[in-house]
């Protein structure tokens, strides 16, 4: 008999466990989308995998309302406007906003939306310990969120970024390294960066160094011809934004998230200078940090996650 219950608890912890490795991980995704046109593949991937599961979309930085209905509409074509969307404080800049026809043509784009700060707080306090919050933009609402409860910040399982330049700037990714220098999401409010890296949450960094993935002419044709309701929209965001290679930076996050493999970190201890620019330091770490990814890995992962539906990714899809 003792046997038989011995028996039973092994199998319950084991369906226990299971069921806990199995688990999505829970999700918040703080985004300027609608200027550069990498944050639009960030949701994209996100969508695409089963491994996240999205409790909320904020916007951050310049036009957030706006901001907030393209994420709208593109939840509608992907047919999820279950999740929650809320805007941020808007704020002045002189970024431009290139996809703005396509935020404003939504048929499903909600009469307002809850402030960003708002949600957080009360999605975390939901799930304290267990959200990780994605932030691939200036971190306008971070620094907000930290202001407004600190305590309740704290309880985040962790915070992935796409910020910072460590070993090397903006430039080839495949040519010599440039000097590093402040990044965009970072510069644009340094004070909020500097009090997230004095948080003590931890922080999981995906700087320039490892996130200038460039999606070439051939990804570009697998992933636009292949007529799923999250290649459309991308489709015709890229077309919007206007240029003609995107760099994606932003979905390496998310990359990261549901495979660390793709961009392994290391401890180190990291300081935003007044100027933007996030330096290395000797001491006791507060971030890891992601120096090094394999682009061609990563496009294999993208590539077949976000172009799933209508075929495989070709071989000419992939960086040699």
């Amino acid at each position: 008999m003792r046997i038989v219950t011995l028996t039973a608890w092994v199998l319950i912890f084991c369906a226990v466990v299971c069921a806990a490795q199995s688990a999505p991980e829970k999700i918040i995704i703080d985004t300027d989308i609608g200027d550069d046109v990498d944050d639009a593949f960030a949701v994209a991937l996100a969508l695409r995998s089963p491994e996240v599961e999205i409790l909320g979309i904020t916007t951050t930085f310049g036009d957030t309302e706006t901001r907030a209905k393209l994420v709208d509409r593109m939840l509608e074509e992907a047919g999820r406007t279950d999740i929650p969307v809320a805007a941020g404080a808007a704020t002045q800049t002189k970024s431009n906003f290139t996809q703005r026809r396509y935020a404003e043509g939504g048929h499903f784009a909600r009469d307002s939306h809850p402030e960003a700060v708002s949600l957080l707080l009360d999605q975390i306090r939901k799930n304290p310990g267990q959200i990780t919050l994605v932030a691939i933009g200036p971190l306008v609402n971070v620094g907000g969120l930290i202001d407004k409860d600190a305590e309740t910040f704290r309880k985040l399982k962790r915070v992935v970024i796409m910020g910072g330049s460590v070993e090397r700037g903006y430039g080839d990714p495949y040519g010599a390294p440039t000097p590093a220098q402040p990044e965009w999401n970072i510069v644009n409010d340094i004070r909020s960066a500097q009090k997230l890296f004095a948080s003590a949450v931890p922080i999981y960094m995906m700087p320039l160094d490892s996130t200038q993935l460039k999606l070439d002419e051939v990804k570009r044709a697998f992933l636009f011809r292949q007529g799923t309701p999250v290649t459309d929209a991308l489709t015709l965001l890229y077309h919007e934004w206007g240029q003609e290679t995107p760099t994606l930076f932003d979905p390496m996050t998310i990359a990261f998230v549901v495979d660390e493999k793709l961009c392994p970190v290391e401890a180190m201890r990291i300081r935003v200078d007044d100027k933007g620019m996030t330096l290395r330091e000797a001491g006791a770490a507060n971030a890891f940090v992601c120096l090094k990814s394999d682009s061609e890995m990563f496009f294999r992962f993208y590539l077949a996650r976000v172009g799933a539906g209508r075929g495989a990714a070709p071989e000419g899809a992939n960086p040699r």
